[in-house]
């Protein structure tokens, strides 16, 4: 069993946003560490339940190994993997946090959009 407390974040590949995007989980949520769950554009990935089974099996590892309680989806503005409005991203992060909740009932799921100034607003 893993030391410290856990929290998981899906998130985009984009190397632009995981630096913040980890430090306001840890800050936020008093957590140590941050499992990063990637794929490019995942928020249209777990939006439209495209191709998930390695996200799930992912995620799976980090609640049972590393005992994490808080799931983190996020979008970000300028996705290359996901070339697409502010507000569709946001829709699609609201329907994320739908699904992964159906997924695990005894885990916190929110969704955050990470903006062109790469903060980090909670939705």
């Amino acid at each position: 069993m893993a030391d410290g407390k856990f929290a998981t974040s899906v998130t985009c590949m984009d190397g632009r946003i995981q630096i913040p995007l980890a430090n306001w989980i840890k800050e936020k949520f008093s957590v140590d560490y941050v499992d990063a769950i990637t794929e490019p554009g995942v928020d249209k990935l777990v939006s439209e339940n495209l191709d998930l089974e390695s996200v799930k099996h992912k995620m799976n590892i980090s609640i049972n190994a590393h005992k994490s309680e808080l799931i983190v989806i996020s979008g970000h503005y300028d996705c290359a993997g996901n070339p697409v409005s502010d507000d569709e991203h946001i829709d699609q992060i609201k329907k994320g946090v739908e699904i992964i909740s159906a997924w695990n009932s005894n885990v916190k799921v929110i969704g955050v959009w990470v903006d062109d100034a790469w903060n980090v607003n909670p939705l």
